[in-house]
């Protein structure tokens, strides 16, 4: 059988309580109880001591006799006068154990059989037999133990207490039991309402029915797990948005070439006797594949970089011999498209991934190519920051990027010029890429405008070592 969370919480309250006031009865009975021993006990002994005294001074005022005929003619009398004195049955008996004195000689006698002979032999018995409490010490004399003194004192007044504390602690118990039950279940109640409309609202997101407020407010932890919920569902909704956005656009970027290159096919099995035809559609084939190839490759990359960022392989970079190296392997390119790379770096050092760092200088190089004009120069500058931390420019005399464009550029699919992009091959894929692996390298990009025109891409990476890539 289920049990729900509320009755568990209310039951477990109820339960708690219920233990804390149980073992706080115990110890206060407990303590009651032997404190009232021990006062009986002190009452006793001073009761005792006393009558030691009387008869002591009965024994050395009076006519002497040996203890056992002394016993015998002053026991009742002492005995009628020691229980007037203590308020309590008093008995005196010899050294065989016989009775010599009763301060209530008409009430019952009382069996001590059982327990005299310890009192005989100078200890002192206390016993207790329902509401009756005995108490058997030596009786001594000037010369040593000459019998035996019996108190007998009435419980029953401290045995009624101790019986209305133990039902008071019974109906104490149980009222905090029950008002503590109800109070667990009414609070674990507005709880478990809280619960069930986190769930209800997980639930709706779970089948895409996003929530567009906080299923509630409150200032405890289920008000932050419902803040908390709520994000979630706006982040899956961005999510799913920006997914959806990108298999559009990805859809759309690959149909173009592939159509591309499926009409020249077409033509190409229609007139596979004009040369011309066949130079215009191997041309156009190997450019709208290259495209294609490019496209295909940086989406695998993007998806990559969230799934395998462990990867990574961090290592001490020398970053000018690396961007010479790079605008080295680019100048062909350059040349293709009539603009000059030149580069002012200064010695410097960046514990990095290599492949990364190649990806993005390679990526920013490109652009900054293919998006310049003719005749056009693309600089590449370095410097050491102050923090010990290096800063990578690339600039060209391109036409710019428009100010409110500027961290569009690094969306996936976004080209500033469409037109221009598939002019030169542009995926609107490089941006994006090279700011997903900055971001891994602990570094930032920044786009400025120089004041002489074009734009520039500036990359700061921090100052560190292989233990922030850990």
């Amino acid at each position: 059988m289920r049990i729900s969370l509320k009755w568990k919480f209310a039951l477990f309250i109820a339960a708690l309580l219920l233990f804390a006031v149980g073992v706080l009865s115990v110890l206060v009975l407990n303590g009651v109880h032997r404190y009232q021993k021990e006062e009986m006990e002190k009452t006793l002994n001073r009761q005792a001591d006393i009558a030691n005294n009387r008869i002591g001074q009965q024994v050395v005022t009076g006519t002497r006799f040996d203890p056992q005929t002394f016993m015998q003619l002053q026991g009742q009398n002492l005995a009628v006068e020691i229980g007037a004195a203590s308020g309590m049955r008093f008995l005196l008996y010899d050294m065989t154990g016989a009775r010599t004195g009763d301060s209530l000689p008409m009430a019952e006698s009382p069996d001590v059989s059982g327990v005299i002979s310890h009192a005989l032999n100078n200890k002192i018995v206390y016993r207790v037999l329902g509401d009756t409490e005995d108490y058997l010490a030596p009786a001594r004399g000037p010369d040593g133990q000459i019998g035996v003194l019996h108190f007998q004192v009435s419980l029953a007044a401290q045995n009624a207490f101790y019986r209305n504390l133990q039902n008071s602690f019974l109906i104490a118990g149980s009222g905090v039991l029950l008002f503590s039950f109800v109070l667990g279940l009414l609070y674990m109640n507005r709880q478990a309402k809280a619960i069930r409309r986190l769930k209800e609202a997980a639930d709706d997101i779970r089948v895409g029915d996003f929530i567009d407020a906080p299923p509630f407010r409150r200032e405890d932890e289920l008000g932050s797990l419902s803040d908390g919920i709520y994000e979630m569902s706006r982040a899956i909704q961005g999510s799913l948005r920006t997914q959806q956005h990108f298999i559009n656009n990805i859809s759309h970027e690959l149909k173009t070439p592939l159509t591309s290159i499926r009409a020249y096919t077409d033509l190409l099995h229609m007139y596979e006797d004009d040369p011309g035809l066949v130079r215009e559609a191997r041309d156009v084939i190997d450019k709208e594949a290259a495209r294609l190839y490019e496209l295909v490759e940086k989406v695998l990359k993007l998806a990559a970089l969230d799934k395998y960022e462990f990867e990574q392989q961090p290592e001490k970079i020398r970053i000018d011999s690396l961007l010479e190296d790079l605008s080295s392997r680019m100048r062909g390119k350059a040349e293709k498209f009539g603009v000059t790379v030149s580069h002012a770096l200064v010695p410097a050092e960046l514990w990095a991934d290599r492949e990364s760092l190649i990806q993005i200088f390679l990526n920013l190089l490109d652009n900054a190519i293919k998006y310049n004009v003719e005749n056009g120069t693309v600089l590449i500058r370095s410097r050491i920051m102050e923090e010990g931390g290096v800063e990578v420019e690339f600039t060209d005399t391109g036409v710019g990027i428009p100010e409110d464009r500027r961290e569009r550029v690094f969306e996936p699919f976004y080209t500033v010029n469409r037109d221009r992009a598939r002019k030169s091959g542009g995926s609107g894929l490089g941006l994006s890429l090279v700011r997903q692996l900055v971001n891994k390298q602990h570094g930032q990009i920044r786009v400025e405008h120089p004041a002489e025109g074009g734009v520039s891409f500036i990359l700061t990476f921090p100052a560190g070592d292989d233990e922030k890539f850990g």
